[in-house]
Parts: structure tokens; sequence; C-alpha cells
């Protein structure tokens, strides 16, 4: 047996799940599918609708992928596509709040329950039976196709290589295809183990890739698509199952394919736990350093984090290129939002490290050659005659140059200024930086108490 023999064995009997926690979630199903039957009858639904209507369980726990542990069960109501939507919405929502009387509503493109059952997630989710993935009405209407086309390659085998694939991924952090994580969703993880034939052959695949990547599993005739990379959906050729999936977490997965390759170990499955930075940590990190930080620390918004994280990275772009124009050389920036429910008060932070904070009060302006009269003319006139001159305009070489006032000297006195609204921000972000504070340099410190994770991984960043 080899090392990777070796390891995957170990891995599988830690992830694979066992006759008892299969025999509850059979149970458990079996029981939630009863109970729509039972509220179909109760809405009082006209008969040709009813008799078109049809429960499909789909997900890993339908396809024996699930890990250990991760208990989630998605059943998916199907309705005939000539029902209207604002119907579809109301059965739907009915259905799953009499099967999930203590659950809640949640929102993908129309609204669904979620609830708890005997320790399992459940999502019931209404859906249109479309003949073909490709006459979706919205998104969810795709994955009963989804789960219908792994269904039919998973062997047990191959079941047992996606066990380990996701794995892998929830271990190097690049599992998960929320707007956070912007990783390796559960669908495109089957499909990679499923075109390659197991976990070692897209180790072994993954460690060559040189993007941009197209993968095409059915041979359609590729839409072109721009992202590093690309896995035709074999259900939709219209569509990149791996759309969401960052240039940093395919690079990643690259590395730790690599290295799991060259040193097959247990670890990189289950890392262990890193120890928060405390706010001595952090200020021992800035000595080191010399740098500056910034933070601009706010209410987070009441969204859901699909929502929030694109808000919070265009926000960090924009203020990010905002210092830059203004003479601050960035080295590195983050976001960070406190664990919690998203409903809930949290704090966010917009993390910028600086080389410096303050700047001199005078700005070099390099303009055009003498030569080029005409645009050289007009920089000449238009700073010659200014009732308060700046230093110039002077020649150096062939050029006119000037030396004038800077409009900004110190970053954080521009966040805390009105400037911060003309850079590019998330619309909710913008609105919550009105109540803000900027912390900068040691003071950064305390945010050791409520971020020292994220603190963590800034400071001793791995890849």
């Amino acid at each position: 047996m080899s090392e990777l023999d070796a390891v995957r064995e170990s891995v599988l009997d830690r992830v694979k799940p066992g006759p008892d926690e299969r025999e509850r979630l059979e149970a458990t199903s079996g029981r939630l599918v009863d109970r729509v039957h039972e509220a179909l009858s109760d809405l009082a639904m006209d008969p040709d609708i009813e008799d078109d209507v049809d429960i499909v369980r789909v997900g890993s726990t339908a396809r024996g992928t699930w890990l250990a542990g991760d208990r989630d069960i998605d059943l998916f109501v199907r309705f005939p596509t000539d029902l209207p939507r604002s119907e579809l919405e109301r059965y739907g929502l009915a259905i799953g709040h009499a099967v999930l009387p203590d659950g809640h509503e949640e929102y993908a493109e129309h609204p669904y329950v979620k609830g708890t059952v005997d320790g399992f997630e459940v999502d019931l989710v209404p859906c249109y039976a479309v003949s073909d993935a490709t006459e979706i009405r919205s998104a969810v209407d795709r994955t009963p196709f989804h789960d219908a086309y792994l269904s039919e390659r998973l062997t047990p085998t191959l079941a047992e290589e996606v066990l380990l694939a996701k794995r892998f991924l929830k271990g190097i952090g690049a599992y998960g295809s929320d707007l956070k994580t912007r990783g390796f969703s559960g669908y495109l993880t089957e499909l990679l183990v499923v075109e390659f034939g197991g976990f070692a052959p897209l180790l072994r695949a993954a460690a060559d890739w040189s993007p941009p990547i197209t993968i095409d599993p059915e041979t359609h005739a590729a839409t072109a698509f721009d992202d590093p990379l690309v896995v035709i959906d074999p259900t939709d050729p219209e569509r990149n199952v791996a759309a969401v999936c960052s240039a940093e977490n395919l690079a990643r997965v690259q590395h730790h394919a690599r290295d799991l390759l060259e040193t097959p170990r247990t670890e990189v499955f289950f890392p262990p736990d890193r120890e928060p930075l405390d706010s001595d940590g952090v200020r021992d990190h800035l000595r080191r350093r010399g740098t500056t930080p910034v933070a601009v620390v706010f209410e987070a918004p009441s969204l859901v984090d699909d929502q929030l994280w694109p808000q919070l990275r265009k926000s960090r772009s924009g203020i990010v290129r905002a210092l830059e124009d203004h003479g601050f050389p960035v080295l590195r920036s983050t976001a960070m939002v406190e664990d919690g429910s998203e409903t809930d008060p949290r704090r966010a932070v917009l993390f910028v490290e600086l080389l410096v904070e303050t700047l001199p009060s005078i700005a070099r302006h390099l303009g055009p050659p003498v030569a080029v009269r005409e645009h050289a003319e007009g920089f000449y006139a238009a700073y010659a005659d200014e009732e308060r001159p700046p230093y110039g305009p002077f020649l150096e070489g062939d050029r006119y140059v000037l030396e004038r006032d800077r409009e900004v000297t110190s970053a954080a006195e521009f966040l805390e200024s009105d400037a911060i609204f003309d850079v590019g921000l998330g619309t909710h972000v913008a609105d919550a930086l009105s109540q803000r504070d900027v912390l900068v340099g040691a003071e950064t410190a305390t945010l050791a108490d409520g971020f020292g994770p994220e603190l963590r991984s800034y400071f001793d960043p791995r890849p």
C-alpha cells in the first residue's frame, strides 16, 4: 500500500458516515417526504396540479457523498410549469411551514423554508418540473438535473473518492461556493472526481493545470467563459459550474495538490486549529513590520453573507485605490466580519496596511515635454498665473515640472472625512459608513477582541 493509499484509508475512516447515521438519515428523510405528501393534500389544490407535483431528494445525502456529521437533507417539490410564479411561491412556503413548523424562510431566486429535524438541517425548496435544464425558470430548477446526472455516474467507490476530495478542500479552506469563500461547490467537486476517475487522479491533474482550464464533461460546443477554471455544466452548456471559484482558490488547490502528492499526510485534511492572535501579538507584528495599518470599523449591514461580502470587497478595493491615488502605498488589505447571526449587529472592518500614513505637504507633478508645444503651453499657462503659485513650473531636463500642494497628507484624516463617500463603495456599506471609527497603527491591536482568528490569518498567512 502506498503512502497516499494509507492516508486515503485513514481519512475515510473519519469522514465516511457509519451505518447508524445512514439509517437515521433515511428514516428522517422518509418521514419528511410523508409530511410533504400530507401538506400537499391539506392545501386542497386543483387536482390536476396536485397530480403533477412530485418530491425529489437531491444533494449529497441523496447521492451518498456527504461527510459524516454534515447533516443536510434537501427536498425539492416540483410543480408544473404552467403554475404562475406567485402560486409556486405561495404553495412552496405553505408546504415548507407545514413540514417545518419551527423553520424560517430564506431566499434563493424565490423564498423557501429551512429548518432542523432530528438533528438534520432541512431545506424544502419549491421549483418547476422543467423538461430540460436549459429551460429553467430559476437556478433551483436545475438542481434535480444535477442530481440525476451524478447519480447515474457515481459508483460506491467514486462516492468515497468524493468524500476525500471534499475533506481535502475543507482542510485547505477552498470548499464552498458562497461569496465569502468563492471556492469549490459540492456539485463541482463531484463532477471533477467523476471526470478524472478519483481523488488521486484529480490531484495529479490539478498539480499540472495551467489556467485558464476548460473541462467539458459532455463535450458540448462550449460557450467562451472568462474564468480561471471553466467546468461546463453537463446539463446546461451555457453555464460554468466553476464561475464563482476565485483564481486564488484555484491556485490554493494546485499548491496543496502538489504538496500532498509529495508528502502524503492526514494533516492536510484535518489541519489543527490556529490560535487567535491577541492584541500583544498584533503589536509585535506591527513593530517587526514597521508599517502603519488603518482600519475602518463599522456595523455590518444586515445582509446575508452572499450579499454582504461582494459589497465589502468592492468597498475595500475602492478605498485601496483612492489611498494609492493620493500617494499612500498599500502593502496589503483585507475585510473582516465578526462571527454571529447575519441579523444581529456585527462589526465589520476594512483593514489596510500602509507603508506610510502621512505624506509631505508638497507633491511632485510631472508636466509634458516643452517640445510638445500645444500641451506644454497649456500646462504652463494653467499654473503660471495662479494667485498663490505652486513651486514652478520649472524645467527639469526637457519637461516642465510642478511642485504643488498635496490634497491629502494623512490617510486616517482622508478615511474620517466625507471624501470616503466619493470612492467606489458598496451601496449598503456606504450607508453603514456614516457611523464609523478609524483606527491607526497600534490602535488596531484592539481589534484582536473579536477578530483574533482573522488577524492570525492576516499576519501569519499561508497558501
